[in-house]
């Protein structure tokens, strides 16, 4: 699940992280409100207005905009709520802004430069260890960082039993060319970091920049934080963060109705029970010259009633061609499956594509049976092959 930067913040700074602090509005009014109220909290004179939407590049698209007094801070605010804001992770119409994070200016004058650092915490699923990914190039997309300049990332891989240790955390100041009071500093910003990454069952913090101020302190300017869904019935003040608003409506519908779908660009659309048994239909539509329009595990109770909310969800996209429905009857069984895909048929009235439908396992027979004798137009197969060329048959 992903959050916005301020709920990232709100997290990261319950953990002991220094953070950019901020107060969120969702009006012009409230900007200006809450911009009063940092300049009496903090002392600060200007303030940055950061859009919060589910995307990087914010301030590539006009997103991040720098206010020095409250009638810039009500004007910019203005412009970015409501703005749908266009970004290179963002789709091509954009994202709506609902609501504006104003946030303390933090890039104050002082003894030294401030020094943007890129920090990130994540799974390395090629060793199954955590790993700190950082670099001096901070405020840049890390992706070109990579490409143009690859000796300047580092990494750090963290035992899961032993957790981080100190000397990982002192060797990622040093990396980064720190001394003196700032070494120390982002010694404990690492180590907090890490902290608040395990016990928040996170997936991803993505701190860009962590920013060395003039005076030397180290903190959290931005926040890209993603939680592991599977661990959020430990965290319910987590799983009220969720905000659907930036998530994609045919995907929120269909969890609502206990569907697991994946939306993708594709002319197939796919209805299977069992996510192995979906990657492996995905494939076939592929090898037979298709594309598969989305990821659908119906999971093992698919009853008529499922199988046509599974069909609604299906149709919802204008480029479906063809749907297959690929149903492995372990613990269902197929009779019922197929049963299920006539009547959800007939009650719908308008499916005006065609259908293949292979139900393998218990009275499968039974089932292809059903099919062939609805008068329906959907086309039954057995064999995975089978399968194969009636969806190049009815795509050609």
């Amino acid at each position: 699940m992903n959050l916005h930067e301020y709920q990232g913040k709100e997290i990261l700074n319950s953990f002991g992280v220094r953070i950019q602090r901020g107060k969120v509005a969702s009006t012009a009014a409230e900007a200006v409100k809450a911009a009063k109220e940092l300049t009496e909290e903090t002392g600060t004179g200007w303030h940055v207005i950061k859009a919060q939407v589910h995307a990087g590049g914010r301030g590539k698209g006009g997103g991040v905009k720098l206010a020095k007094n409250l009638e810039q801070v009500e004007e910019i605010a203005g412009q970015i709520i409501g703005m749908d804001l266009v970004t290179p992770q963002t789709p091509p119409e954009g994202k709506r802004v609902h609501q504006v994070l104003v946030a303390e200016d933090v890039y104050y004058p002082g003894d030294n430069e401030p020094e943007e650092y890129y920090m990130s915490v994540l799974l390395n699923r090629a060793t199954g260890k955590n790993m700190i990914m950082y670099s001096t190039e901070g405020g840049m997309d890390i992706e070109t960082v990579a490409e143009e300049t690859p000796h300047l990332i580092f990494t750090e891989e963290i035992d899961p039993g032993a957790g981080l240790l100190p000397f990982q955390a002192r060797k990622v100041a040093f990396n980064l060319g720190l001394s003196g009071t700032a070494f120390k500093e982002m010694t404990k910003f690492v180590q907090a970091l890490y902290t608040a990454f395990v016990k928040a069952d996170a997936s991803l913090f993505e701190i860009n920049p962590v920013l060395k101020t003039s005076d030397d302190k180290i903190m959290a300017v931005d926040a890209k934080v993603s939680l592991d869904e599977n661990a959020l019935f430990r965290h319910k003040d987590y799983a009220e963060m969720r905000d659907i608003r930036e998530e994609n409506p045919t995907e929120v519908e269909a969890k609502a109705v206990g569907l697991n779908y994946v939306d993708l660009d594709g002319n197939v659309g796919c209805m299977v029970n069992g996510a192995g048994l979906a990657m492996a239909t995905m494939d076939l539509i592929k090898q037979a010259g298709g594309e598969p329009a989305n990821f659908l595990d119906v999971g093992g109770t698919a009853d008529a009633k499922r199988v046509e909310e599974a069909f609604r969800i299906i149709l919802k996209d204008d480029g479906v061609k063809a749907i297959l429905i690929n149903i492995f009857g372990g613990i269902v069984r197929c009779d019922r499956v197929a049963q299920g895909v006539v009547d959800a048929y007939k009650n719908m009235g308008n499916i005006s594509v065609p259908i293949i439908v292979r139900l393998q396992g218990t009275n499968a027979d039974i089932a292809k049976e059903i099919i062939d004798n609805s008068g329906l137009d959907v086309h039954s197969a057995v064999q995975f092959q089978e399968a194969a060329d009636k969806v190049q048959e009815v795509l050609a």
